[in-house]
């Protein structure tokens, strides 16, 4: 590699995948750069309005205006508020006019209970809007095809995610990539894979009776589920170790004199891949219908379906990682390898993004608290306010906007990128997916 004006050059034999267009754009990294560092003295006052204004899922009425007010400044671009469906959901648009692919950047804006951006919101929404506005100008700058879009896409801490809703609404037809990022304080990587979950809320109904005088004229809905319980406590002990399981009780019956009629809970579950996580509600469900076999009661599961997996794609994060390491003072820790995935024992519904077309959820690591919390800490929530935090939202708005750009403006790279996420469907539809090796974190995308 050689040093230019700052940059750092990345020449061709470097360990990347192969096929990947590697040779870095001195023209291209320059122009991104200096575009987002433009850029900073108008983002850092709407990165702090957004962390300082915190909203719950779909009810970020104020972030939802403070962004489509700044898009709706920005030369070219065309907004479009409250669509889809969804009040506090938005898409804006900037279309070269020339045929070529379509690029686009999720935007999230919701925040937790109680906690605020705990798991900086704030910042993946500066980054994607960084991004986003520095690969128009580019755009402009090269006379480069196609287009780029950011979702602001809502709701992510929940179960039906803004970005599920906007897939089944379609707002992601015709889009060739999506690109988010993530902060946390362990690791910088764009080949994140995250837990695919789902929700299973199980009721039983017996038959009342009095427990001293009658107690056989019951069926007691309250064992069913403890037997319920038991039996998802047994089968830990044969699921794999990337299965996670976690139950309460939230209807433990009546009064204690009484045999009991109704009794409820709920069961989370998670695993490394959405095929495998439909493997384990098969056997969490069983264990709840035995409960129900062995004392009489009737059983109801309902299945509410999460976030699946994210399947980072190794083209765009081999581009991803070329930038990243260009530009200048590479911070550590440094991006792995790039056959090592860094594992998140969290969900995201970029996950679900990722199986309808290529997608990198990038991680990056801000400066931490003082008591070195993670995301969904008051300490994470403190942290990625600061402005070493908005810092590396900026250079991973930069990384983000030079993986666009690559896909804009390198002949077949759209194909290649197109032809690897294939190849990881096959992969993770078939339950065999190679992980490579493996980075195992616990920063937490939602709860």
């Amino acid at each position: 590699m050689e040093e230019n004006e700052g940059f750092i050059l990345v020449s061709r034999d470097c360990e990347f995948p192969e096929n990947t267009h590697q040779a870095v754009s001195h023209d291209y990294l320059s122009d991104i750069d200096n575009s987002i560092d433009s850029l900073r003295h108008q983002l850092w006052p709407l990165n702090k309005f957004i962390h300082e204004n915190p909203e719950l899922a779909f009810k970020e009425h104020k972030t939802h205006d403070a962004l489509t007010s700044f898009m709706r400044l920005q030369k070219g671009w065309q907004v479009t508020p409250s669509t889809y469906g969804m009040e506090t959901a938005w898409v804006a648009v900037y279309d070269s006019g020339k045929t070529g692919p379509v690029v686009s950047f999720n935007v999230e804006m919701d925040a937790l209970p109680d906690l605020g951006h705990a798991c900086g919101h704030n910042l993946i929404a500066t980054a994607s809007l960084a991004a986003g506005l520095a690969t128009a100008e580019m755009i402009r700058r090269h006379d480069l095809p196609g287009k780029v879009l950011l979702f602001g896409t809502p709701g992510e801490e929940g179960v039906r995610g803004g970005k599920i809703r906007l897939l089944e609404a379609g707002a992601y037809e015709g889009v060739d990539i999506c690109l988010i990022s993530h902060p946390g304080i362990l690791h910088n990587s764009p080949m994140v894979r995250t837990t695919a979950f789902a929700r299973l809320e199980v009721e039983y109904f017996g038959r009342a009776a009095h427990a001293a005088n009658s107690p056989w004229l019951g069926v007691n809905a309250l064992d069913a589920l403890i037997i319920g319980y038991n039996a998802v406590s047994v089968l830990r002990q044969q699921t794999m170790p990337s299965d996670v399981i976690g139950m309460n009780i939230t209807n433990g019956g009546a009064r204690p004199n009484i045999i009991h009629a109704y009794a409820a809970g709920t069961c989370v579950i998670r695993a490394a891949t959405s095929a495998r996580l439909t493997d384990l509600e098969k056997k969490v469900s069983a264990c709840f219908r035995a409960g129900a076999e062995a004392t009489g009661a009737r059983v109801e599961i309902k299945t509410i379906q999460g976030y699946a997996d994210h399947v980072p794609n190794r083209v765009l994060a081999a581009s991803y990682t070329k930038y990243w390491n260009a530009l200048p003072d590479v911070p550590d820790p440094r991006i792995p390898p790039a056959d090592q995935f860094t594992w998140v024992q969290a969900s995201t519904d970029q996950g679900n993004v990722s199986y309808t077309m290529p997608s990198v959820n990038a991680s990056f690591a801000i400066p931490p608290g003082l008591k070195k919390g993670q995301p969904h800490s008051p300490d994470f929530e403190e942290a990625s306010g600061t402005e070493g935090a908005f810092g590396m939202a900026l250079r991973v708005g930069k990384a983000l906007a030079g993986t666009a750009v690559d896909v804009l403006g390198t002949k077949g790279l759209i194909e290649e990128v197109r032809e690897q996420w294939r190849r990881d469907m096959d992969a993770v539809k078939g339950l065999e997916m190679d992980t490579g090796e493996v980075e195992c974190v616990d920063d937490a995308y939602i709860g």
